[in-house]
C-alpha cells in the first residue's frame, strides 16, 4: 500500500478517524506491558522509527554493521523478514534465497554481514548467537517488546518527519510521539530537517544526521526511465535528478512491490522507445524476475554521517 496523503497534512479525515487511533494506540500499550523482553547473550542494537514506511532504516543498520565489523565486532542482522513467507528464525542466503521467501531488506543486509530473519525475534537473537553473533543490529522492531534492547536509535526522515502527527490509522505514527521518543536512545535524523523535527526533540536525546548518498557516478547525465517499489519513490526520482540524470519517465509502485514479468517487460519496451535507461533502486533489484535483472541498472547509495565521531562514541561499549 502507498501511504495517504492526509497523513501528511491532516484535515477532517483523520480527525473522524481518531477514535480508531486511540484504539491502536491502546493495544500497542497493553502488547508492551504484558509481554516480558527476553535477553539474550549478546547486545542487541535496535534501528527503527515511528512512522509507518521506509525512513531509511536498512541503509542506517547497514551503515552500523560495516563500522561495528570494521571495528572486529561478530555483528550480525536481525529482520523480521516483511515481504517474505517464511517465518524463520532462518540466516539468509543471498545465493539460495529470494526475496518472496525471506523479504528483500535483508537480502541487502546479507551483502555486509551475516543476516537473519525471524518473526520471532526473541527466537531469532538467540540462533544469530548460537551461529557466533556478538552483536545483534536489528533492522525495524522498535515497537516489537519480545527482545531486550541495549540501543534504540530511531529513524527520520527529515522530508515527512513525523507526517500530521497522528496515529494510525489518522496518521502515520506507529505509536504517540512523546511515548515513542522516551523510550529512544537517539535519533538519526537523514537529509535536510524539513518538516521541524528537531523542534520538537526533547533536548536531552541525541540527535544524529547523516544523508544517503549515491556511492557512484556512472548514472550522471545519462537519460533513464526510473521505476521503484520503496515507501516514497520520490526520493529516488530526487536523487537521478540531483546527479543531472534525464527523467525520460518515472513509475511508482508500492513498497516492496513483486514485480511481475509482464511490468518489468513493459518497462524495458519503454525505455527503448525513448532511447533511455531502466534504472531502479537496490532494494527493488533483489525483487526483479531472474531473466530480467541484467537488463536493469540499479543505484546503490550509502549512508554518510555528518558527525562520525558522535556514533563512534554511541557505538564503542559493543566493540
Amino acid at each position: 500500500m502507498r501511504a495517504p496523503g492526509f497523513w501528511r497534512t491532516g484535515g477532517l479525515l483523520p480527525a473522524l478517524l481518531a477514535p480508531a487511533s486511540l484504539c491502536f494506540t491502546a493495544g500497542g500499550w497493553l502488547r508492551r506491558r504484558m509481554v516480558a523482553p527476553q535477553t539474550v547473550a549478546a547486545p542487541v542494537i535496535c534501528v527503527g522509527n515511528l512512522v509507518a514506511g521506509g525512513a531509511g532504516k536498512t541503509p542506517v543498520a547497514i551503515a552500523l554493521g560495516e563500522r561495528l565489523r570494521h571495528q572486529g565486532a561478530a555483528v550480525h542482522f536481525l529482520s523480521r523478514g516483511y515481504g517474505g513467507h517464511a517465518p524463520g528464525p532462518l540466516r539468509v542466503d543471498p545465493e539460495r534465497h529470494t526475496a518472496a521467501e525471506v523479504g528483500d531488506e535483508p537480502l541487502l543486509l546479507a551483502r555486509t554481514a551475516p543476516s537473519w530473519i525471524a518473526r520471532d525475534r526473541a527466537a531469532g537473537a538467540a540462533a544469530a548467537v548460537e551461529a557466533g553473533a556478538r552483536v545483534i543490529v536489528m533492522d525495524d522492531g522498535f515497537q516489537n517488546p519480545s527482545l531486550k534492547k541495549d540501543l534504540s536509535l530511531l529513524v527520520v526522515d527529515g522530508g515527512y518527519g513525523f507526517g500530521n502527527g497522528r496515529v494510525m490509522p489518522a496518521g502515520p505514527l506507529r505509536e504517540p510521539l512523546a511515548a515513542g521518543l522516551g523510550r529512544a536512545d537517539a535519533i538519526v535524523l537523514i537529509g535536510p530537517d524539513q518538516c521541524g523535527v528537531e523542534a520538537v526533540l526533547p533536548s536531552w536525546l541525541p540527535l544524529l544526521r547523516a544523508v544517503l548518498a549515491p556511492v557512484t557516478a556512472a548514472l550522471a547525465g545519462r537519460k533513464v526511465l526510473a521505476f521503484a517499489g520503496i515507501a516514497r519513490p520520490e526520493k529516488f526520482f530526487a536523487t537521478l535528478q540531483g546527479m543531472g540524470c534525464e527523467i525520460a519517465g518515472q513509475r511508482a509502485f508500492p513498497d516492496h512491490h513483486a514485480y511481475r514479468e509482464t511490468e518489468i517487460a513493459a518497462l524495458i519496451d519503454a525505455a527503448m522507445r525513448a532511447g533511455a535507461v531502466p534504472v531502479t533502486t537496490e532494494k527493488d533489484a533483489v525483487r526483479l524476475p531472474p531473466e530480467f535483472r541484467s537488463r536493469i541498472e540499479t543505484l546503490p547509495v550509502a549512508l554518510r554521517w555528518r558527525d562520525d565521531a558522535a556514533v563512534a562514541r554511541l557505538l564503542s561499549r559493543f566493540c
